[in-house]
């Protein structure tokens, strides 16, 4: 397949014109530049799609577009860690061990981490781990997760389209910590991850939210971070639907932003 020729001078100029525009206040002609952008590069590298809703405009995408989140991640990967754990007090891999090890959950056999990124999710769960294996949608990621040597099998992939298409051995854990805010609509993945796991396997992910005033009965929408933001009813019907029991949902800081926490839930669900 031939990848379409983008006039990167073009994109350049309508995607800093948007920017101004947003960082203005003028939704509208913000809105009509970043439509500019999506005509230029449909496939939609710099995330225009994600940053209209974020403006509450247009309709929220299902998920955000993987030439972005492939192109967000490869940009910052060598500076992935510091920027996350150091600047943005990034601790999710650290409260899964601690939940695992406060319900006495564990060992496991196989574990699949999905958008393992560098490595920091698998880095904790090493020792409690017998086999993992380790997908992300950024190749420079996964070039950084390789050398720690943490994991026995890595692949560059679309975590649904992973879980679509792997026939490998089933799993007993699923990890997917900051997965959630690139992702709106839940059912592939929550359909994946059963349809890979063994019955009675654990799987365990982080998510973002927002106040119900702002989700306004909404299961899901783009924040004003350009992230994904789940309405907890949302999540457990949607567990419920594909087959899994709630072990717990916790309360957490999924990160600082703007020196501000960003509520969210750290979700433990049992295959039925």
């Amino acid at each position: 397949m031939s990848k379409q020729i983008i006039d990167e001078e073009a994109l350049a100029e309508a995607y800093n014109r948007a920017l101004e525009l947003e960082k203005a206040g003028d939704v509208d002609a913000a809105v009509k530049a970043y439509l500019e952008v999506l005509e230029i590069d449909p496939e939609d590298h710099g995330g225009a799609a994600v940053r209209i809703a974020a403006m509450g405009r247009g309709e929220t995408p299902t998920k955000a577009p993987d030439a972005y989140v492939e192109t967000l991640f490869d940009q910052h990967a060598e500076a992935f860690e510091d920027i996350l754990v150091e600047q943005l007090g990034y601790a999710v891999p650290v409260l899964v061990r601690q939940r695992l090890q406060a319900l006495g959950l564990g060992p496991f056999k196989r574990m699949l981490d999905l958008g393992c990124g560098t490595g920091l999710t698998g880095g904790t769960l090493r020792d409690i781990v017998d086999d993992i294996t380790g997908i992300d949608i950024s190749e420079n990621m996964v070039e950084i997760a390789h050398e720690k040597e943490l994991y026995e099998t890595l692949y560059v992939a679309e975590v649904e389209d992973f879980l679509d298409d792997n026939d490998d051995e089933p799993f007993d854990l699923i990890t997917a910590t900051d997965v959630l805010p690139y992702l709106g609509a839940l059912e592939p993945l929550f359909f994946g991850a059963a349809e890979n796991m063994v019955k009675g396997g654990l799987l365990i992910f982080s998510s973002e939210t927002l106040p119900d005033a702002v989700l306004a009965g909404r299961p899901y929408m783009v924040g004003p971070n350009q992230r994904f933001a789940h309405a907890p009813e949302y999540i457990r019907q949607r567990l419920a639907d594909t087959g899994f029991e709630l072990v717990e949902m916790t309360d957490i800081n999924v990160r600082m932003q703007n020196g501000e926490p960003t509520p969210g839930h750290l979700v433990i669900a049992r295959l039925a």
